[in-house]
């Protein structure tokens, strides 16, 4: 499984969207069973982008990225490429969509290095 970080400030997020030019943040609460449902998911999937960093954000311990993001429901998925937002997913992700999104931007990201 992908590698991962817990980010549990806003100042945390911030600086990790800005030290990694491709950033996926998957935001959960607690005691959300899609949100730990979809996590394993998610880390598969992110396994075959190797330049994409996951960070993982509880909206309880962070309540702040709400409004930062616009973040209205849990779980929510954001891809950040340079500290812009090119995709968000949320509780009702559609994997095969998902993944055809990544592989575009990921394979334009790595041709433009």
């Amino acid at each position: 499984m992908k590698e991962m970080m817990e980010l549990a400030s806003l100042d945390m997020v911030e600086r990790f969207v800005s030290e990694h030019e491709l950033s996926f943040l998957y935001v959960s609460q607690t005691n959300c069973s899609v949100c730990h449902a979809l996590l394993p998911k998610i880390r598969t999937l992110l396994e075959e982008y190797p330049l994409i960093q996951l960070g993982h954000i509880d909206i309880h311990d962070v309540e702040s990225i709400a409004e930062k993001y616009m973040i209205f429901t849990a779980p929510i998925m954001l891809l950040i490429i340079e500290q812009k937002e090119y995709v968000r997913a949320d509780r009702f992700v559609r994997f095969n969509e998902l993944k055809h999104k990544l592989d575009q931007l990921y394979e334009l990201y790595t041709q433009s290095m």
